[in-house]
């Protein structure tokens, strides 16, 4: 009885998904620019009236409050808005149940789009902290490694609420919708309009927990060299946990 070769997609098969899922976010004008841009405009926005006021160990309140705000922003637009789009557009146009009948499982469509999200991700953060340092003299974070940390497990919680908006939206647009009410959402909760401190107390406390609030306040807190609180973390990891169970229990491949 002869045995039944599988064939598994290998590294060039890897890269083409990569060049593919770059050439399509690279065509989409808008959910290349947004995440970027707007993130831009508002450090421009509130440079100014953060100006040099020093908040402690030689960090002023752009570097504590505004650069961290503006880092969440890159990473929840490409987390919850983008990602959710291509993979809702790729279901509808039939591509993931194509890629299924094939040895390249449409998980790799997954894996290439979170690889493209972190690239974007990585560009929209380092030119963020370009333009702040030309133009405002911004300090890097006092606790680097914890702030590169924090970063990392911000993006892995916004990008498992992508997974989840991906997996309850039916079409491209409503994944759109979706996200952008989910963004704005946990930003309004999370202190993007303003200090958590304006808000309800119930809803600041919640907001200081979700993704958006909780990575904003441990980036601030690895700015200024100050210890990064376990509430924040355990927040967001609660929300990696979620967000893969959800989606895995609701994602349908077509």
């Amino acid at each position: 009885m002869s045995e039944v070769t599988v064939y598994r997609p290998g590294p060039r098969s890897w890269a083409v998904m990569l060049v593919s899922e770059l050439k399509m976010v690279a065509r989409d004008t808008a959910g290349l620019i947004v995440p970027l841009g707007l993130p831009m405009l508002i450090l421009l926005v509130n440079a100014s009236s953060a100006g040099r006021q020093p908040v402690g160990q030689g960090r002023t309140a752009l570097d504590a409050y505004v650069l961290p705000l503006v880092f969440t922003m890159v990473v929840a637009m490409t987390g919850i808005v983008n990602m959710p789009s291509f993979l809702a557009y790729y279901r509808r146009s039939g591509i993931l149940r194509r890629l299924g009948v094939t040895p390249a499982s449409p998980a790799l469509v997954l894996v290439a789009q979170a690889a493209v999200g972190i690239l974007q991700i990585a560009v929209g953060v380092v030119a963020a902290w370009i333009l702040a340092v030309l133009l405002f003299d911004a300090n890097p974070p006092v606790s680097v490694g914890p702030a590169i940390g924090v970063l990392a497990l911000t993006t892995a919680a916004m990008y498992a609420i992508g997974l989840i908006v991906a997996a309850l939206s039916p079409t491209p647009n409503s994944a759109v919708a979706i996200g952008l009410t989910a963004f704005f959402a946990l930003g309004a909760s999370g202190g993007m309009f303003g200090g958590r401190d304006s808000l309800p107390d119930v809803i600041a406390t919640i907001g200081g927990v979700l993704p958006f609030g909780a990575g904003n306040q441990a980036l601030s807190a690895a700015w200024l060299g100050a210890p990064v609180e376990a509430g924040p973390l355990l927040g967001m990891g609660a929300t990696i946990v979620a967000g893969v169970v959800i989606s895995a229990l609701f994602f349908r491949w077509e």
